[in-house]
């Protein structure tokens, strides 16, 4: 009795032969561990994982082989570009069969981050914010990036200017030329009349994506969120009290942004600290029923 399991990836040859470019998984559910300067959590990560397959008589990959090195990557250390690598290169080698040279790997996970009240020290509130941690290896050339999800606020300045001259309109219908007016009478027609017209404001997303140092024992994910929110100036609140919600009221009047002034702050925030960043940023119109949208140039951004 032959007692000998057959792999038919082995024993058979393809029908027709051409090489594949990648060959894998996706979605592969794992906890992944991450570690930075004052945080450390583990997470909930969906996992693609693929290998080139040049041998074009070759019928298929070894996938269980790379299942179960990916989960090699839940044991131990904490995650991090330098154990990605290594990732990499053992699935090449553990392919030779299949005369692979090329491997790649995407990690899909949302950071959770505890983020304090504008004003209020009492507070505070969970962000989620979603990352992408894209990796390849190519003729012995690694290249590891992270993109990460930033929600913000942002207020028209055109709209803006609209609402001050209806105001300001409103101000002078209201008051004769040369009436003696008081600070009380004045403070009064605003309290009453300031929002005769409001500038429009809508949810608004930035996509980051920077270039990782390989041998690097973590991602800077916090780090890079944190500059990008600097640059913005108006992240999403998580728990808020008036106060909170008024001083998030005050960013925004202080921070009037078109898409363009939102991916040039992040632009010039990140350019000096982080590899080639690259952002893109969505505002999504509540004047419109289209979104407005803006790229940065990352080919003058760099940090050796």
């Amino acid at each position: 009795m032959n007692t000998v399991l057959p792999d038919v990836s082995i024993s058979d040859f393809s029908a027709n032969e051409r090489p594949l470019e990648w060959v894998g998984m996706q979605e592969i559910d794992l906890p992944v561990t991450i570690t930075e300067a004052h945080y450390e959590r583990q997470l909930h990560a969906k996992a693609d994982v693929q290998v080139n397959l040049p041998a074009a008589h070759i019928k298929g990959i070894h996938m269980s082989r790379l299942y179960r090195l990916l989960g090699d990557l839940t044991e131990g250390e904490s995650l991090s570009p330098a154990r990605i690598e290594a990732l990499l290169k053992d699935m090449i080698e553990t392919h030779q069969d299949c005369q692979t040279d090329s491997a790649r790997l995407r990690l899909t996970f949302d950071l959770l981050v505890k983020r304090p009240a504008l004003i209020t020290e009492s507070i505070a509130g969970w962000k989620s914010y979603p990352v992408h941690i894209d990796a390849k290896l190519i003729n012995g050339n690694c290249l590891i990036q992270a993109s990460v999800g930033v929600e913000y606020s942002s207020t028209c300045p055109c709209s803006a200017a609209l609402s001050r001259q209806l105001v300001e309109q409103g101000f002078l219908a209201d008051f004769p030329e040369d009436a003696p007016l008081s600070r009380e009478e004045i403070a009064q027609w605003l309290t009453k009349n300031a929002t005769l017209a409001t500038p429009h404001s809508q949810r608004s997303e930035a996509e980051v994506r920077v270039d990782l140092v390989n041998h690097s024992a973590d991602f800077g994910l916090l780090e890079l969120i944190n500059q990008i929110e600097k640059a913005l100036q108006t992240p999403l609140q998580t728990a808020v009290k008036r106060a909170d919600e008024q001083a998030f009221a005050s960013l925004n009047g202080q921070n009037l942004m078109f898409v363009e002034d939102a991916v040039r702050r992040i632009q010039a925030q990140l350019q000096e600290v982080f590899i080639k960043p690259k952002a893109h940023v969505r505002h999504l119109e509540s004047l419109h029923p289209h979104d407005a949208v803006a790229w940065s140039n990352p080919s003058s951004i760099s940090v050796s």
